[in-house]
């Protein structure tokens, strides 16, 4: 059975908050690190991973790779970093023929956005950064541990 334990939790006001909650949130993340991210439609994934992505001294963010599933990165302090948006994966086969299973077996970070739809080959350790939109338009986002 998993355990799940809350390592921290933030709330953005604006989109240039998140830089400082990136940095807090390398910091609680081992390298490599399986991160999985949900929020609802809009409610800032791609803009997270991308403040994530520039913590990482990554310069240039290629933006949501929603098209094209995964975007790859090399960080020069965290190494290989992959950023994938799963939104438009249907089944299993599609899973299986896009390797998917087997880029994930890479010593690498993962960002993962639809988390969901490759549910069945997430690694059993591995953390998910919720992210939700409140009524006065902040956003909060809280990350945990599945161990």
């Amino acid at each position: 059975m998993k355990s799940r334990k809350q390592l921290g939790a933030w709330t953005s006001q604006q989109a240039k908050d998140l830089t400082a909650i990136s940095k807090e949130i390398w910091g609680l993340l081992p390298n490599p690190a399986f991160v999985a991210i949900e929020g609802e439609m809009g409610a800032g994934k791609t803009t997270t991973v991308a403040a994530l992505i520039q913590a990482a001294d990554i310069t240039h963010f290629e933006g949501s790779p929603t098209f094209a599933i995964v975007q790859s990165y090399h960080s020069p302090i965290r190494g290989n970093i992959y950023h994938l948006d799963c939104y438009r994966i249907e089944d299993q086969e599609e899973l299986i023929n896009l390797g998917l299973e087997e880029l994930i077996e890479e010593n690498a970070t993962f960002f993962i956005e639809w988390p969901e739809k490759i549910n069945e080959i997430l690694p059993l350790q591995h953390y998910w950064l919720y992210i939700r939109m409140n009524p006065d338009m902040s956003r909060t986002l809280a990350l945990y541990h599945d161990y």
